[in-house]
Protein backbone atom coordinates (compact mmCIF):
# COMPACT_ATOMS: atom_id res chain seq x y z
CA UNK A 1 0.00 0.00 0.00
CA UNK A 2 3.13 2.48 -0.16
CA UNK A 3 2.14 3.95 3.10
CA UNK A 4 -1.23 5.19 1.67
CA UNK A 5 -4.64 4.56 3.16
CA UNK A 6 -6.34 2.09 1.07
CA UNK A 7 -9.18 2.97 -1.20
CA UNK A 8 -12.30 1.48 -3.43
CA UNK A 9 -10.47 1.73 -6.16
CA UNK A 10 -8.34 -1.08 -4.94
CA UNK A 11 -11.05 -3.70 -4.11
CA UNK A 12 -14.20 -2.86 -6.48
CA UNK A 13 -15.35 -4.99 -8.93
CA UNK A 14 -14.96 -3.66 -12.31
CA UNK A 15 -16.90 -6.39 -14.20
CA UNK A 16 -20.62 -4.64 -13.34
CA UNK A 17 -23.57 -5.91 -15.31
CA UNK A 18 -26.01 -2.87 -15.06
CA UNK A 19 -29.82 -2.12 -16.58
CA UNK A 20 -31.44 0.48 -18.60
CA UNK A 21 -34.24 2.26 -16.95
CA UNK A 22 -36.68 0.70 -19.57
CA UNK A 23 -35.41 -2.85 -18.24
CA UNK A 24 -38.52 -5.18 -17.61
CA UNK A 25 -39.85 -6.58 -14.42
CA UNK A 26 -38.98 -10.61 -15.13
CA UNK A 27 -35.16 -9.25 -17.24
CA UNK A 28 -34.09 -7.47 -13.41
CA UNK A 29 -35.01 -10.91 -11.73
CA UNK A 30 -33.28 -13.41 -14.42
CA UNK A 31 -30.56 -10.75 -14.56
CA UNK A 32 -30.16 -11.44 -10.38
CA UNK A 33 -30.35 -14.12 -10.15
CA UNK A 34 -27.92 -15.18 -13.62
CA UNK A 35 -25.09 -13.02 -11.74
CA UNK A 36 -25.84 -14.20 -8.42
CA UNK A 37 -26.52 -10.32 -6.69
CA UNK A 38 -28.92 -8.64 -5.09
CA UNK A 39 -29.32 -5.22 -6.81
CA UNK A 40 -28.14 -3.76 -10.03
CA UNK A 41 -27.13 -0.04 -10.97
CA UNK A 42 -29.21 1.20 -13.25
CA UNK A 43 -27.99 3.90 -15.70
CA UNK A 44 -29.58 6.71 -17.68
CA UNK A 45 -29.41 7.03 -22.12
CA UNK A 46 -26.06 8.67 -21.39
CA UNK A 47 -24.79 5.55 -19.64
CA UNK A 48 -24.80 7.44 -16.28
CA UNK A 49 -25.88 6.05 -12.81
CA UNK A 50 -29.55 7.03 -11.59
CA UNK A 51 -30.68 4.56 -9.48
CA UNK A 52 -30.27 1.18 -8.17
CA UNK A 53 -32.92 -1.83 -8.26
CA UNK A 54 -32.30 -4.52 -5.24
CA UNK A 55 -34.44 -7.47 -4.13
CA UNK A 56 -35.95 -5.00 -1.26
CA UNK A 57 -37.54 -2.88 -4.25
CA UNK A 58 -38.77 -6.42 -6.02
CA UNK A 59 -40.31 -7.36 -3.08
CA UNK A 60 -43.54 -5.18 -2.77
CA UNK A 61 -44.33 -7.04 -6.40
CA UNK A 62 -44.94 -10.22 -4.32
CA UNK A 63 -46.77 -8.31 -1.36
CA UNK A 64 -49.35 -7.73 -3.50
CA UNK A 65 -50.01 -10.46 -4.85
CA UNK A 66 -50.93 -12.46 -1.58
CA UNK A 67 -52.38 -9.53 -0.13
CA UNK A 68 -56.07 -9.82 -2.15
CA UNK A 69 -58.91 -7.70 -1.89
CA UNK A 70 -60.22 -7.11 1.06
CA UNK A 71 -63.91 -7.97 2.73
CA UNK A 72 -65.13 -5.02 0.86
CA UNK A 73 -62.83 -4.82 -2.17
CA UNK A 74 -60.04 -3.08 -0.44
CA UNK A 75 -56.43 -4.05 -1.27
CA UNK A 76 -55.19 -5.21 1.95
CA UNK A 77 -51.29 -5.19 2.63
CA UNK A 78 -50.52 -2.56 0.60
CA UNK A 79 -50.02 0.53 2.61
CA UNK A 80 -46.59 1.85 1.80
CA UNK A 81 -45.89 -0.29 -0.92
CA UNK A 82 -45.87 2.43 -4.07
CA UNK A 83 -43.86 0.16 -5.87
CA UNK A 84 -46.61 -3.21 -6.32
CA UNK A 85 -47.15 -1.61 -9.61
CA UNK A 86 -43.91 -0.96 -11.04
CA UNK A 87 -42.74 -2.90 -13.95
CA UNK A 88 -39.33 -1.65 -14.99
CA UNK A 89 -35.96 -0.90 -12.92
CA UNK A 90 -37.08 3.17 -13.32
CA UNK A 91 -40.04 3.24 -11.78
CA UNK A 92 -38.72 0.34 -8.98
CA UNK A 93 -35.18 1.77 -8.63
CA UNK A 94 -33.93 3.57 -5.40
CA UNK A 95 -33.32 7.30 -6.33
CA UNK A 96 -31.02 9.55 -5.40
CA UNK A 97 -28.08 7.26 -5.47
CA UNK A 98 -25.81 7.19 -3.09
CA UNK A 99 -22.27 6.53 -4.95
CA UNK A 100 -18.69 6.64 -4.04
CA UNK A 101 -16.16 7.88 -6.10
CA UNK A 102 -12.80 5.56 -7.02
CA UNK A 103 -10.53 7.19 -4.73
CA UNK A 104 -13.25 7.06 -1.33
CA UNK A 105 -10.96 5.35 1.29
CA UNK A 106 -12.43 2.46 2.39
CA UNK A 107 -12.62 3.56 5.85
CA UNK A 108 -15.35 6.15 4.17
CA UNK A 109 -16.61 3.42 2.10
CA UNK A 110 -17.29 1.53 5.24
CA UNK A 111 -18.95 4.53 7.16
CA UNK A 112 -21.16 5.57 4.37
CA UNK A 113 -22.39 1.57 4.24
CA UNK A 114 -23.07 1.01 7.83
CA UNK A 115 -24.75 4.61 7.88
CA UNK A 116 -27.12 3.74 5.17
CA UNK A 117 -28.04 -0.06 5.89
CA UNK A 118 -26.67 -0.86 1.88
CA UNK A 119 -24.67 -3.38 1.09
CA UNK A 120 -22.92 -2.12 -2.11
CA UNK A 121 -22.49 0.86 -3.14
CA UNK A 122 -21.58 2.16 -7.14
CA UNK A 123 -18.78 3.66 -7.97
CA UNK A 124 -18.59 6.34 -10.53
CA UNK A 125 -15.82 8.63 -11.93
CA UNK A 126 -16.85 12.84 -11.52
CA UNK A 127 -19.00 13.00 -14.53
CA UNK A 128 -21.36 10.29 -12.95
CA UNK A 129 -20.16 7.49 -15.29
CA UNK A 130 -20.04 3.84 -13.68
CA UNK A 131 -16.64 2.76 -12.70
CA UNK A 132 -17.25 -0.69 -10.36
CA UNK A 133 -19.12 -1.69 -7.43
CA UNK A 134 -18.08 -2.26 -4.18
CA UNK A 135 -19.76 -4.31 -1.61
CA UNK A 136 -19.22 -5.30 1.92
CA UNK A 137 -17.07 -8.42 1.29
CA UNK A 138 -15.08 -6.21 -1.22
CA UNK A 139 -14.05 -3.96 2.16
CA UNK A 140 -13.21 -7.19 3.84
CA UNK A 141 -10.41 -8.30 1.39
CA UNK A 142 -7.57 -5.63 3.03
CA UNK A 143 -7.93 -8.57 5.91
CA UNK A 144 -6.40 -10.69 3.63
CA UNK A 145 -2.82 -9.25 3.20
CA UNK A 146 0.16 -11.04 3.85
CA UNK A 147 1.49 -10.70 7.25
CA UNK A 148 4.93 -9.96 6.06
CA UNK A 149 3.63 -7.39 3.96
CA UNK A 150 1.54 -5.82 7.06
CA UNK A 151 4.86 -6.12 9.07
CA UNK A 152 7.08 -4.40 7.18
CA UNK A 153 4.09 -1.71 6.72
CA UNK A 154 4.65 -0.98 10.39
CA UNK A 155 8.12 -0.99 10.66
CA UNK A 156 8.27 1.86 7.73
CA UNK A 157 5.39 3.60 8.39
CA UNK A 158 5.14 3.36 12.05
CA UNK A 159 8.43 2.18 13.51
CA UNK A 160 11.24 4.25 11.72
CA UNK A 161 8.89 7.49 11.31
CA UNK A 162 8.19 7.57 15.08
CA UNK A 163 11.62 6.23 16.96
CA UNK A 164 13.97 7.53 14.22
CA UNK A 165 17.48 6.29 15.20
CA UNK A 166 16.03 4.08 17.90
CA UNK A 167 13.78 2.00 15.69
CA UNK A 168 16.03 -1.06 15.48
CA UNK A 169 15.57 -1.50 19.35
CA UNK A 170 11.37 -2.13 18.70
CA UNK A 171 10.73 -5.36 17.06
CA UNK A 172 7.42 -5.94 15.33
CA UNK A 173 5.78 -9.62 14.89
CA UNK A 174 2.39 -10.31 12.90
CA UNK A 175 0.03 -13.02 13.08
CA UNK A 176 -3.06 -13.31 11.09
CA UNK A 177 -3.19 -9.89 11.02
CA UNK A 178 -2.41 -9.40 14.94
CA UNK A 179 0.68 -6.89 15.41
CA UNK A 180 3.02 -7.56 18.37
CA UNK A 181 5.20 -4.72 19.06
CA UNK A 182 8.17 -4.96 21.50
CA UNK A 183 11.53 -3.64 22.84
CA UNK A 184 12.60 -0.72 24.84
CA UNK A 185 12.47 2.90 23.69
CA UNK A 186 13.43 6.09 25.23
CA UNK A 187 10.44 8.27 25.51
CA UNK A 188 7.64 6.35 26.21
CA UNK A 189 4.85 8.93 25.63
CA UNK A 190 5.42 8.09 21.95
CA UNK A 191 3.47 4.39 23.09
CA UNK A 192 -0.33 5.21 22.45
CA UNK A 193 0.85 7.20 19.18
CA UNK A 194 2.63 4.31 18.01
CA UNK A 195 -0.55 1.92 18.49
CA UNK A 196 -2.73 4.26 16.82
CA UNK A 197 -0.62 4.61 13.91
CA UNK A 198 -0.20 1.03 13.65
CA UNK A 199 -3.69 0.02 14.29
CA UNK A 200 -4.49 2.50 10.82
CA UNK A 201 -1.83 -0.17 9.02
CA UNK A 202 -4.37 -1.61 6.36
CA UNK A 203 -5.03 -5.70 7.21
CA UNK A 204 -4.35 -4.94 11.11
CA UNK A 205 -6.79 -7.05 12.63
CA UNK A 206 -5.43 -5.46 16.54
CA UNK A 207 -2.37 -4.70 18.34
CA UNK A 208 -0.75 -5.53 21.47
CA UNK A 209 1.81 -3.66 22.76
CA UNK A 210 4.99 -4.99 24.49
CA UNK A 211 6.85 -1.66 24.27
CA UNK A 212 9.10 -0.91 27.38
CA UNK A 213 10.56 2.83 28.68
CA UNK A 214 14.31 2.90 28.80
CA UNK A 215 15.84 0.68 31.59
CA UNK A 216 16.30 1.70 35.29
CA UNK A 217 20.10 2.41 36.28
CA UNK A 218 21.09 0.64 39.62
CA UNK A 219 23.85 2.90 39.75
CA UNK A 220 22.13 6.06 39.65
CA UNK A 221 20.22 7.01 43.42
CA UNK A 222 19.24 9.46 45.72
CA UNK A 223 22.11 11.35 47.45
CA UNK A 224 21.27 12.54 51.15
CA UNK A 225 24.26 14.26 52.43
CA UNK A 226 23.58 13.50 55.74
CA UNK A 227 24.21 9.72 54.80
CA UNK A 228 27.86 11.01 54.34
CA UNK A 229 28.72 12.93 57.82
CA UNK A 230 29.75 10.18 60.49
CA UNK A 231 27.57 8.68 63.15
CA UNK A 232 27.59 10.89 66.44
CA UNK A 233 29.90 8.93 69.34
Amino acid sequence: MNGTSPVVNDVMTRRVVALRAGAAFKDIVRTMREWHVSALPVLDDGGRVVGVVSEADLLPKEAYSEGGPGPYGQERGLAGVPKADAATAGDLMTTPVITVAPDTTLARAARIMARTGVKRLPVVDRAGFLKGIVSRSDLLKIFMRADTDIAEDVRREVVARLFGAHAEQVRVHVDDGVVTLTGRILRTALIPLAVHLARAVPGVVDVRCELLGPPCRPDIGTYRPDAQRPAPA
